[in-house]
């Protein structure tokens, strides 16, 4: 039986970096990341440049988004 996710709200504003080290696997707050998932449709970035979740991300996604 699977378990369900618990539907967080809301979710906190993630503030990107400055600057991608670019590291590989990039880090989960590298601005790279978080504009790849905005545009996937997990994210939505703010006006004053923090970006929020919009629903909870599943695993495969993220690392795809952090390749």
């Amino acid at each position: 039986m699977a378990k369900a996710h618990k539907h967080r709200e809301p979710f906190k504003p993630v503030k990107p970096k400055k600057k991608c080290c670019k590291s590989r696997p990039r880090c989960k707050r590298c601005p790279v990341v978080l504009k790849r998932l905005s545009q996937t449709g997990f994210a939505e970035r703010r006006e004053d440049g923090n970006y929020v979740m919009l629903d909870l991300v599943p695993k495969k996604t993220f690392k795809e988004a952090r390749r």
